[in-house]
């Protein structure tokens, strides 16, 4: 009977140690894969919701997640604007939920960069207005855009591109941008 009893006892130890084990090894993998999420993960996860967003250079940014690409953030603004946020200028966000997307990674995703997301612009021929890291200011149409520069007709936004309208030549990089948003109406 003794023995029955030692055996039962050892193997009750057995299970909470093996189980101990398991939680920890479980929590440990938590933190592991929470350590490996991205921001733009999170940002997709919250596609629809309403976020604020704290942008070095622009200030604060809120609106509807439009879409979210490797490096930038669509966000739907009051009065139809729309604002293509730099992931490098978010400073922090509110409004996210627990969802967090999965990792797209596929390659077309991938070179979906914000340089490709301003040629974009440029071809649609949108008047915008780009803030820059520093919070300088700049509006017109983007006529080019290098590897890592833009080029842009600055003219005030409310009249279209054309020559006369022009007022200078603005170039900046890409790295530099904070946002750009959309004129109302061309989003």
């Amino acid at each position: 009977m003794r023995w029955q009893q030692l055996f039962t006892d050892l193997g009750a130890q057995f299970d909470a140690a093996e189980a101990a084990a398991e939680r920890a090894e479980s929590a440990s993998r938590a933190r592991a894969e929470v350590g490996a999420v991205r921001l733009t993960e999170r940002l997709a996860g919250a596609s629809g919701a309403e976020v604020v967003l704290r942008c070095r250079g622009a200030g604060r940014v809120a609106g509807a997640v439009v879409d979210v690409g490797s490096d930038w953030l669509l966000v739907a603004e009051e009065g139809g604007r729309e604002a293509l946020v730099a992931i490098a200028a978010v400073l922090a966000v509110t409004g996210l939920g627990r969802r967090t997307a999965v990792a797209d990674e596929g390659v077309v995703r991938a070179r979906f960069d914000l340089r490709r997301a301003v040629r974009a612009l440029a071809r649609d021929r949108s008047g915008v207005q780009v803030v820059l890291e520093d919070g300088g200011v700049v509006t017109g149409t983007v006529d080019r855009v290098g590897a890592d520069f833009f080029e842009l007709a600055a003219h005030d936004l409310d009249e279209p591109r054309r020559a006369g309208a022009v007022r200078r030549r603005a170039h900046g990089a890409l790295p530099a941008v904070a946002l750009v948003r959309t004129a109302p109406g061309s989003g």
